[in-house]
C-alpha cells in the first residue's frame, strides 16, 4: 500500500475520533482537511503515529488514532476521550518544542549522558532579534539552571568544535527535522553524544526575546538544554520540560523539583563546597535590592546596561525597563575577584575594565582579554596608588576618570597615557562632590555618583550637583 492510501486511512480515522467529539466550533461545524492534516501530522510528529495501514476491523474502535490522541491527552493532563475535542485541538496549537513527549521525568532510549562534568558550549550565529550580548546572557543563564542544581560547569567557546553548538535556523536546516516556520514548533536539541549529539537549534522564524514578550530565549533555552543533557520530556505541567512554551517570568523563574530530580538522577546533585578556611573566604549573603542602606562597591554600563556591583553579586538593568536581575559575578565571570572597587566601559572598544586592589582585568562580553589581570601601574600610575576607589569613562571626549581618595587622574584612552597635570582636587572640577567616592557612571551626559547610600546627579555643562537620591533609586524601589 502506497503512502497516500495509508495517508488517507489514517484521515478517515482521525475524522471517526472527531465526529463524536465536543463541538470545535460554536456553529458545531467539523474541522477541515487542513486541520485534520495538521492534526495527524501532530500525532507522528509528537507520539508517534505509525502510517502503517489500520485494518478494517479496527478503525471504529480503539483505533490507533484514538490510541494516540488519548496517549496525548493524558500525557498534557487533559479530559481522555481518545477524540478531538476542543480543549484537545487548543493545547496541539500551542507553540512548544520539537522533541516528541514522553511521561514523567523521563530519559532518552538508554538514558545517554555525558561522561564528563566539564562541558563546553558554541553560540554558532545569533538571532537579529536580540543584542549579541542578551543572547549570551540568555543562554549563559540558562546552563546556570542546570549548573545550579548539578556538578555540571559549562565553558564558553568562541571557535572549534563544543560539547553543544547552538544555532538559530529557519525551515530546513541540515538535520532532518526542518522548523515550520511562525509559532508551532520553537526549537529542538539532541541528547548528548558525539556529532550532533547535545546540539540545540532555535527557530529564527519565531521572534526571541529577554522578556515576557514573544518567546524568551532564556526559557526555551533552558528546556532544550534538559535535553542537550539527557532529560525527554516531562507530563508535571508547570515543569520546565514539560512540552509547551510556559510564559513564565525570566526574572522569577525557579527550576521545578520535577526537573531537580530528572537531572541529579543523571548527574546527581551538585558538589558540596569545601569548609571555609582562611583561605576560602564566606560566600557573603544575598544583598537586599531595595534595603534605604544599599552601597554599591563599583557601578558600570556594559553594552546599553547598567551593572551594579556589590561584593559577590551584581545586578544587571536596562535603563527603559523596569526589570532588574540579581546575579553572582561568578556565574558569568569567574575569573574575576569578589568585592570589585571599581569599573568602566569603553563603548568603542567593546570593553568593560574591573579594578581590584593593584590588578584590573580586561573583558569582552563573558571572555576576559588576552594577558589580564595587569598591574595598575601600567596605566600610569604612581607607585604609591594601590587601589583604584572608582573609575568612569567618557563616550564622547574619550577620557576616562579614576578617583582615588580626595584626588582624579584623567586617562586618554586614545593616546592609552595619562593626561599630564593629574592628579588633581575632586571638589576642584567637580563642585559638590566631596572625597571619598564609592563608584560612578556615566550617562546621558551626566555623571552618577555614589557616596554611601546616596547618588548624586552631576551636571558637567554647568559644573553642579542637580539631584540627590537613594542609590538604588534605579531599582524602582
Amino acid at each position: 500500500m502506497n503512502m497516500r492510501m495509508k495517508r488517507v486511512l489514517l484521515m478517515l480515522a482521525l475524522q471517526l475520533a472527531i465526529s463524536n467529539a465536543v463541538p470545535l466550533r460554536p456553529e458545531n461545524t467539523p474541522i477541515g482537511e487542513d486541520e485534520t492534516t495538521f492534526v495527524l501530522d501532530y500525532l507522528e510528529k509528537y507520539y508517534g503515529l505509525s502510517s502503517d495501514p489500520i485494518p478494517v476491523e479496527r478503525k471504529r474502535s480503539n483505533s490507533p488514532v484514538e490510541q494516540k490522541i488519548q496517549e496525548m491527552q493524558r500525557f498534557l493532563g487533559l479530559k481522555v476521550t481518545g477524540k478531538v475535542d476542543s480543549d484537545t485541538l487548543e493545547m496541539m496549537h500551542k507553540p512548544r518544542c520539537g522533541v516528541p513527549d514522553v511521561g514523567k521525568y523521563s530519559f532518552f532510549p538508554g538514558s545517554p549522558r555525558w561522561n564528563k562534568h566539564d562541558l563546553t558550549y558554541r553560540i554558532e550565529n545569533y538571532t537579529p532579534d536580540m543584542s549579541k550580548a542578551d543572547v549570551e546572557f540568555s543562554i549563559q543563564k540558562a546552563f546556570q539552571v542546570w549548573s545550579e542544581v548539578t556538578p555540571l560547569t559549562f565553558q564558553k567557546l568562541n571557535e572549534g568544535q563544543a560539547d553543544i553548538m547552538i544555532s538559530f535556523a529557519s525551515e530546513a536546516h541540515g538535520d532532518f527535522y526542518p522548523f515550520d516556520g511562525p509559532e508551532g514548533t520553537l526549537a529542538h536539541a539532541y541528547h548528548p553524544g558525539k556529532g550532533i549529539g547535545g546540539d540545540a537549534h532555535f527557530d529564527e522564524d519565531e521572534t526571541w526575546t529577554k522578556d515576557s514578550r514573544r518567546y524568551n530565549l532564556f526559557i526555551v533555552a533552558a528546556h532544550e538544554f534538559g535535553h542537550s543533557l539527557g532529560l525527554y520530556h516531562s507530563n508535571v505541567p508547570h515543569s520546565l520540560m514539560f512540552p509547551h512554551y510556559s510564559d513564565s517570568d525570566p526574572n522569577t523563574f525557579q527550576l521545578h523539583q520535577d526537573d531537580i530530580n530528572g537531572i541529579q538522577t543523571l548527574y546527581g546533585p551538585p558538589l558540596k563546597s569545601p569548609k571555609p578556611t582562611r583561605s576560602t573566604p564566606k560566600t557573603s549573603a544575598v544583598p537586599s535590592t531595595c534595603s534605604p542602606n544599599l552601597v554599591f562597591d563599583a557601578v558600570t554600563t556594559i553594552r546599553g546596561e547598567m551593572l551594579f556591583f556589590k561584593d559577590s553579586h551584581f545586578w544587571r538593568k536596562h535603563p527603559q525597563l523596569t526589570e532588574v536581575d540579581l546575579n553572582l559575578i561568578s556565574s558569568f565571570w569567574p575569573f574575576l575577584p569578589t568585592g570589585i572597587e571599581a569599573a568602566y566601559e569603553v563603548g568603542s572598544k567593546d570593553q568593560v575594565l574591573f579594578f581590584k586592589g593593584n590588578q584590573y582585568w580586561a573583558i569582552n562580553g563573558y571572555d576576559l582579554l588576552p594577558r589580564y589581570p595587569k598591574n595598575i601601574q601600567t596605566l600610569g600610575f604612581p607607585s604609591n596608588v594601590r587601589k583604584i576607589d572608582a573609575a568612569v569613562h567618557d563616550k564622547y571626549s574619550g577620557q576616562t576618570y579614576f578617583f582615588v581618595d580626595d584626588l582624579y587622574w584623567r586617562y586618554d584612552e586614545h593616546r592609552q597615557a595619562m593626561n599630564p597635570g593629574y592628579p588633581r582636587k575632586i571638589n576642584s572640577d567637580f563642585p559638590g562632590i566631596e572625597s571619598k567616592i564609592d563608584a560612578v557612571f556615566y550617562h546621558q551626559r551626566n555623571f552618577y555618583f555614589f557616596q554611601g547610600s546616596q547618588q548624586l546627579q552631576f551636571e558637567p555643562s554647568s559644573k553642579r550637583v542637580i539631584q540627590i537620591m537613594n542609590s538604588n533609586s534605579w531599582f524602582d524601589c
